[in-house]
């Protein structure tokens, strides 16, 4: 029995559409930082007494029909270790799932961590990347904290994630405005596929994202907190275009979400350097320095409660619990 803890991480540049649908191989690298606030806890047990693998998610048994993603990431421990029992696993999440809030991420990290120290291995973080990749895109950089880029690749060998500054010793945080916490409408998965296939914009959009990366790997190399906010600013957008120009149109947006980015554009004016980036959910990431926060969350309040308003600091890698 093995208990591990990953964080979620927020892409600065997205990953939107894949290349393999079967090893989850992404149309285009990205680059993330990881949080220490949203987190997954996940045990596993390998029993020889179970007849099947068995999910549980926050102490509720999810219906097998649910969990072909879990078992799959569970039957590739299993070939690499020579397991041959099934597994009891049991997940708790510290981050509301199917938000926008990258719960697959921290979930799936913290699955393949716990899962492969069960099993008896011993694997060094690219190799426990490659196996979260197989669960959830994103969960590659949640074995890694701070900034971490995954890197395309093209087989299940040389897609991977690594750290880009693992220690950060700058002023950067990022805030986080709860706006909904409902499972969204259409999945992540759905959402890129019906872009990769519909939108007339995607291979200008896999071509600037490129770009992207190139700079913001400059920013954080040189502690730039606006330029790394102004290229992850635009990066976000130009993924959310794409579901727009989708054909049907669709978005992750609503009414608070366009509020909150009016906000940070009149806080901006006001001389306070502050910047906005949304996943395929509702809910805004603020990144701003910690030192601005209390003047961001002043400007807020009128319309955003205390609870709704989440200050998240750099997070760390995988961690084990026990």
């Amino acid at each position: 029995m093995t208990t591990a803890r990953a964080h979620t991480n927020i892409a600065l540049i997205k990953y939107w559409g894949k290349l393999d649908e079967a090893l989850i191989i992404p149309q285009n690298s990205s680059l993330s930082l990881t949080l220490d606030h949203f987190y997954t806890d996940t045990t596993v047990t390998f029993d020889e007494n179970l007849t099947a693998d068995s999910f549980y998610l926050d102490k509720k048994l999810v219906p097998r029909q649910r969990t072909s993603r879990t078992t799959h990431v569970l039957d590739i421990v299993r070939a690499q270790s020579g397991e041959k029992r099934f597994a009891l696993v049991k997940s708790t999440n510290h981050v509301p799932t199917s938000a926008g809030l990258a719960s697959s991420a921290s979930g799936f990290a913290a699955l393949a961590a716990a899962a492969t120290k069960a099993a008896g291995l011993n694997l060094d973080g690219k190799s426990l990347s490659r196996i979260a990749r197989r669960g959830s895109g994103s969960a590659t950089r949640s074995i890694f904290g701070g900034f971490v880029e995954w890197h395309q690749g093209h087989s299940d060998e040389t897609s991977y994630a690594e750290p880009i500054q693992e220690v950060i010793d700058w002023d950067i945080c990022m805030l986080t405005v709860i706006v909904e916490k409902k499972r969204k409408k259409i999945s992540s998965r759905a959402g890129m596929n019906s872009s990769v296939r519909t939108s007339p914009y995607y291979d200008s959009w896999l071509s600037s994202t490129g770009k992207d990366l190139t700079e913001i790997k400059q920013a954080i190399s040189n502690k730039d907190l606006v330029q790394l906010g102004e290229i992850s600013e635009r990066n976000a957008m130009k993924m959310h275009a794409l579901t727009l120009s989708a054909s049907p149109s669709f978005t992750y947006f609503n009414g608070d979400s366009i509020k909150i980015m009016d906000y940070v554009h009149s806080l901006r004016a006001k001389g306070i350097p502050c910047y906005y980036t949304m996943d395929a959910g509702p809910n805004v990431k603020i990144i701003c320095r910690q030192s601005d926060v209390p003047r961001i969350i002043s400007e807020l309040s009128p319309d955003f409660s205390s609870d709704q308003l989440i200050l998240a600091k750099p997070g760390s890698g995988v961690t084990y619990l026990d």
